[in-house]
């Protein structure tokens, strides 16, 4: 465990005294321009240079508030790469900015690979709050706060997608906590299908959409209500976050969607008489609405967890 020596806070803004060498890890506004905070704008104005994510995103908000500090790319595709140049000018007392295009850095965002580059090569990191979409929506949203998990964006193949949601109902405890998840607008449909399927149609969810932004919107409901909703629409726009109710485990220890796993209810209709698998998949999935070799999968993945656990 490392600790570094405290020291005495700085004050709010000291325009008098040069900015101190580091990695400034800058939160920039997820939609509205008016979120960015005095003290991100004095970072981005005195660093030596700014590294983007997207460093055409990152000169529409410089050009904005006429700061003229250079930029370099460091995005998820090249920032392993670009990270030993910007540690080196780190260790020499650079100062070095770090954005994505809204939001913190490292946050489901690049960054997290050249913060910890630096504190390995004892450099100062120093993170300048701001806005944040996960936070914002949880804290509007209208479920409990005390507790969540963050999740990020689930996987986008639909298998993958699936067992990450049956993984995290599997894990539902007593006081399950609200789960948070970003979601692309031309993938929210399924994956709302998805949670409804492992959770059961009466899950309360909330779809922040376009946070900050002049169409925000927020849609709180029961996940059934709020796909139909969207589902109703010509086309869903925007950034969107996802949060959801998780609900407690049941006395049994599986959740009101789960409660009735695939192998079981093959099991069940093999006890009624039907005695092929492959007939019971298929009625299965003509009561269900899904696909034959969909539930196969997912029968699959199910042994495959079965045959796992010790």
């Amino acid at each position: 465990m490392h600790g570094d020596h405290p020291q005495p806070a700085p004050p709010a803004l000291d325009l008098s005294s040069p900015l101190a060498p580091g990695l400034y890890l800058v939160a920039t506004p997820i939609g509205n321009l008016g979120d960015i905070t005095l003290r991100a704008l004095d970072v981005l104005k005195r660093a030596d240079r700014i590294a983007c994510e997207d460093t055409r995103q990152t000169q529409k908000l410089l050009n904005h508030f006429q700061i003229s500090t250079p930029t370099e790319s460091c995005h998820e595709h090249n920032e392993r790469e670009r990270t030993a140049g910007l540690v080196e000018a780190l260790k020499s007392g650079a100062r070095i900015a770090v954005v994505s295009d809204a939001g913190m850095p490292g946050i489901s965002d690049p960054g997290s690979w050249l913060t910890a580059a630096a504190i390995a090569a004892g450099v100062p990191v120093i993170p300048i709050p701001g806005a944040n979409a996960a936070v914002s929506a949880l804290v509007a949203s209208g479920l409990p706060t005390a507790e969540f998990h963050f999740i990020g964006f689930l996987p986008e193949k639909a298998g993958a997608r699936r067992t990450r949601l049956e993984d995290l109902a599997s894990d539902a405890g007593k006081n399950a906590p609200t789960l948070v998840f970003y979601e692309a607008p031309h993938r929210i449909l399924e994956t709302l299908a998805d949670i409804e399927a492992v959770w059961g149609p009466a899950l309360r969810v909330v779809v922040a959409r376009e946070l900050t932004k002049i169409h925000e919107e927020f849609l709180r409901g029961t996940v059934a209500e709020v796909r139909q909703e969207l589902a109703s629409r010509d086309r869903v726009r925007g950034e969107i976050t996802l949060l959801v109710q998780a609900p407690a485990a049941q006395a049994n220890g599986q959740t009101p969607g789960a409660a009735e796993k695939i192998a079981d209810r093959v099991a069940r209709l093999q006890a009624e008489g039907v005695l092929d698998e492959k007939e019971a998949l298929k009625r299965l999935a003509r009561e269900l609405g899904r696909s034959k070799s969909e539930l196969y999968r997912e029968l699959q993945r199910e042994r495959a967890r079965t045959r796992a656990r010790p």
